[in-house]
């Protein structure tokens, strides 16, 4: 019995003795889940492209006529992403060198000089990927030639309309192609050379983009 009483005694003050132990001991720290935030793609940028066009032309007279040639410009806008839907305003200028010649009379020529417009763009973002179509304002500077030499220099508005993607290789460099559409109408070339010209211009365009904002900066944490 006094082995029994002994033996007992000494299993409790042994498993006392262990929990004081553990109470006293610090536990390790859980390791906290670090999740990176999603790519965002709202904030301002700028950019540069580069290009080819093609434009139709009837002109009366000399008739109809086709051409091409490349551009190169630059661009500037503002993105804002609400959940997966990107809406943005964008304007751009280009120096071209698209020049057609007519097929009626193949010593007239239409050289598009200048390209520019000022869209509204709305796109579905997938993270890093952001499929947009774009249109707007259309803007044309323009030379009506015989022989190479201009007749008539003229600026003129239409519309515009496109579209592309674009993906963020970095958190502040993205890349694009674009297509864009652009209408010009039936309008005389300008107050000298007095002949009504119809004008439409197709452009391919492959640009980057530095974003100047891409959303926040801090890690979110998961516990």
């Amino acid at each position: 019995m006094k082995t029994l009483l002994l033996a007992t005694t000494a299993l409790v003050a042994f498993a006392a003795g262990a929990q004081a132990a553990d109470l006293g001991s610090r536990r390790a720290p859980v390791a906290a889940a670090v999740v990176a935030p999603a790519f965002s793609w709202t904030g301002f940028y700028v950019g540069a492209f580069a290009g080819y066009g093609w434009n139709n032309f009837n002109a009366f007279g000399p008739g109809a006529g086709t051409g091409n040639g490349p551009l190169l410009g630059a661009t500037i806008g503002y993105n804002y992403q609400i959940n997966q839907f990107v809406l943005g305003a964008e304007a751009d200028l280009a120096f071209a060198a698209i020049t057609g010649r007519a097929t009626a009379a193949p010593t007239f020529s239409l050289r598009t000089n200048m390209l520019g417009s000022v869209r509204a763009r709305a796109g579905f973002a997938v993270d890093r990927a952001l499929l947009y179509v774009t249109g707007g304002l259309g803007i044309q500077n323009a030379a009506w030639s015989q022989n190479a030499a201009p007749i008539e220099r003229f600026t003129r508005t239409g519309w515009t309309l496109g579209g592309g993607v674009e993906y963020a290789i970095t958190q502040n460099w993205t890349a694009k192609l674009e297509y864009n559409y652009y209408n010009f109408g039936t309008r005389p070339a300008g107050p000298v050379y007095f002949m009504p010209i119809r004008n439409e211009v197709h452009t391919v365009k492959l640009g980057v983009n530095y974003l100047f904002s891409t959303g926040p900066s801090a890690v979110v944490a998961r516990y």
